[in-house]
């Protein structure tokens, strides 16, 4: 994807004027932005505490809340919390795989529900905490919360469910 500075804005349609087309800034690459920003801090697997035979992924990153990532009312976007979450929430579902099976899988998502507890401000530090609740050979799912660390306050919460998409059929290559 090009970057604001690389738009040939004679090539780029509609009324807005050069200058708003100019500025990249829809063009950017927000998630890759938002990823290179998280912080590794745990990957887990750990015995379920319900039941204890049964294993869960546990991953947690942390992040500064920047600039880039306001409202216009100086508070993270929504948004940008439903991306992280999307993010993190997948990491425990795939180390879990890769831990138990040597085949760690992201799958696609068919559901991300999110409930906003209270807002986060520009320099203050996030603890996203990911675990799965439930991991089968096609339905997948986990839980995330966003922690802020400097205020001490649950940001946001999410359940996420995903799905491993089966393999498309021979007949249907051919139709391609």
């Amino acid at each position: 994807m090009k970057s604001g500075s690389d738009i040939d804005t004679s090539q780029v349609e509609g009324n807005a004027s050069s200058e708003v087309k100019h500025s990249g800034k829809p063009f950017r690459r927000l998630e890759t932005e938002i990823a290179s920003r998280l912080q590794l801090t745990e990957a887990s697997i750990l015995s379920k505490t319900e039941e204890p035979e049964k294993f869960e992924g546990r991953v947690v990153h942390q992040v500064i809340v920047d600039e880039e990532m306001l409202n216009g009312a100086k508070n993270m976007h929504g948004g940008v919390s439903a991306m992280i979450i999307d993010i993190c929430s997948s990491m425990p579902i795939y180390v879990l795989g890769a831990s138990t099976s040597g085949h760690g899988v992201f799958g696609v998502s068919q559901s991300l529900n999110v409930v906003y507890h209270s807002p986060a401000l520009s320099g203050d530090t996030l603890r996203v905490v990911s675990t799965t609740l439930a991991v089968g050979n096609r339905a997948l799912s986990s839980r995330c919360e966003i922690w802020n660390v400097t205020r001490h306050r649950l940001v946001a919460s999410a359940v996420h469910i995903k799905m491993v998409p089966s393999e498309p059929k021979a007949s249907e290559f051919a139709k391609l």
